[in-house]
């Protein structure tokens, strides 16, 4: 077997289902309790394989994309931001057969079943097996340092302009801080839909902008590539350096170190700057952002002056929890 070949297969009711975007072509499942066949098998995988060069860890994405369509993404020495040596990503499509999800590729077969998925060989010999796991951010449920400003804690949205809460206390999109901040620390949680039968931007847009002016991209970017209009980019302005966007209907979060833009009068001294980690791992290390213009479609123009926390509303039912911010001098 060459030594590369495992890489090919590795690689509308109520309670859950909610409104759908203008953009949507299937529904948008916003409980992982209460959505389809397909959501059970999507999710993240991690094992060993023998391989010709011998005994290989892996790790897989599972893609969960409509009607019993799958895609399995594989990655060398496991997941990203846990392993993965970053040699490639490799990506091949399957179907559910019952109780089954199975991919084909021209030299292997890899079958998931009861959370492990199997690799084997055309003639049935097995390679190796991977488990599926659960990854969660270090910094989920972070409590508010002393000193930081509480923007949402699930008791009232307040402290936003439009905001909205769903009945079990989580914040809707589509609401700026009546707070304005220059340089800060934001803590933010949130959850993107499960929408299976979607693609692209339709796929749980959302966004927070800092300042009202840059925005850190929040999408169901789930194996992906990790592009700058994909989770975790900086929108048309850089890529993240690892794509850690988690499976829909996980709780995820952003901690940002945003440094305002310096002025002197009218004179620019000094851009902004972003650090951001995705679920814990940095993927942007304090960026230049560019100071003579905003995101496009931001609601706040370039200046010195502070400016609000801004979350984007696309229609799609994403979820905000456990907002907060610590100034900087």
């Amino acid at each position: 077997m060459p030594s590369r070949a495992w890489w090919s297969v590795a690689a509308f009711a109520i309670l859950g289902i909610s409104a759908l975007s203008a953009w949507s072509k299937g529904p948008a499942y916003t409980d992982p309790a209460h959505t389809d066949a397909d959501f059970p098998f999507q999710g993240e995988y991690v094992g060993t394989v023998q391989t010709s060069e011998g005994e290989r860890r892996i790790g897989a994405q599972i893609i969960a994309l409509g009607e019993g369509k799958f895609r399995a993404v594989g990655y060398p020495g496991g997941l990203p931001g846990d392993g993965w040596d970053r040699s490639g990503r490799h990506a091949v499509e399957g179907q559910r057969e019952g109780d089954a999800v199975v991919f084909r590729g021209d030299e292997l077969v890899a079958t998931i079943r009861d959370q492990t998925l199997t690799i084997t060989t055309g003639d049935g010999r097995e390679l190796g097996k991977l488990a599926k796991v659960y990854r969660a951010s270090p910094t989920l449920g972070a409590p508010p340092p002393a000193g930081a400003i509480v923007l949402f804690d699930g008791t009232s949205a307040d402290q936003f302009e439009n905001g909205r809460r769903t009945e079990d206390g989580l914040l809707l999109p589509g609401c700026t801080s009546k707070r304005k901040f220059g340089s800060c620390q934001v803590h933010i949680e949130f959850r993107l839909p499960y929408m299976p039968h979607d693609r692209g931007q339709a796929r749980g847009n959302s966004g927070i902008y800092l300042q009202g002016r840059y925005e850190v991209q929040m999408l169901d970017s789930f194996g992906l590539e990790g592009k700058n209009n994909e989770c975790g980019g900086l929108y048309e302005l850089k890529d993240p350096d690892v794509n850690m966007c988690l499976p829909p209907l996980s709780w995820q979060t952003y901690d940002i170190d945003f440094t305002a833009a310096k002025y002197d009068g009218d004179q620019l001294v000094a851009p902004p700057r972003i650090t951001v980690r995705h679920n814990g791992v940095l993927i942007h290390d304090n960026v230049p952002l560019p100071a003579d213009r905003s995101t496009r479609a931001a609601p706040v123009r370039p200046g010195p002056q502070p400016g609000p926390i801004y979350l984007q509303d696309h229609g799609d039912p994403v979820r905000y929890r456990n907002i907060w911010v610590v100034e900087k001098p």
